[in-house]
């Protein structure tokens, strides 16, 4: 056997090399993987989850009484300026005392926001806002003279600091 025969051979120790390889980058994605996924979401959905189930019935009968009032509520958001509205079910603006603004990511706790809207003269509200692109959960609410705050939730979708 010539030595350039020998050089081509494909022994055990080949065969270890390319598993050690193949299941050391299997690893090493999986644990960057895992890193990312638990460095960017808190896994907590609330706080508290026996609380939550019991409050639970209380906010069903709090979104039926809204609903029941056929109020429209009105978000924009254009030009770095939040714009919010909210009009009865013949058309009137609601004239609210004060309305907040929440927006957080459905997947982060990083970027929440919480901004304390001011009143127009028209009844609307508004705020200076600076959103990045992407996925929000937007939440009003508004001190409308009820026994509760009436309370607008949303997903939006920002581009180019518009939503969509």
């Amino acid at each position: 056997m010539s030595m350039a025969e020998r050089k081509r051979e494909f022994t055990g120790w080949h065969m270890l090399a390319i598993m050690v390889a193949f299941f050391s980058v299997v690893v090493s994605v999986n644990l960057t993987m895992a890193y990312f996924a638990r460095s960017s979401w808190t896994g907590s959905v609330v706080e508290n989850r026996y609380v939550a189930s019991r409050e639970f019935n209380g906010k069903v009968a709090e979104h039926q009484a809204r609903t029941a009032l056929g109020w429209t509520s009105e978000l924009g958001i254009s030009g770095g300026t939040l714009s919010y509205r909210l009009t009865d079910s013949v058309g009137n603006v609601v004239a609210a005392k004060r309305a907040t603004a929440s927006f957080r990511r459905p997947a982060t706790a990083t970027e929440d926001l919480e901004i304390a809207m001011t009143p127009r003269p028209d009844g609307s509200f508004a705020a200076p806002i600076d959103l990045r692109d992407g996925v929000w959960i937007a939440q009003i609410v508004a001190e409308a003279g009820l026994d509760q705050p009436y309370r607008y939730s949303r997903r939006i979708i920002l581009r180019e600091g518009r939503i969509q």
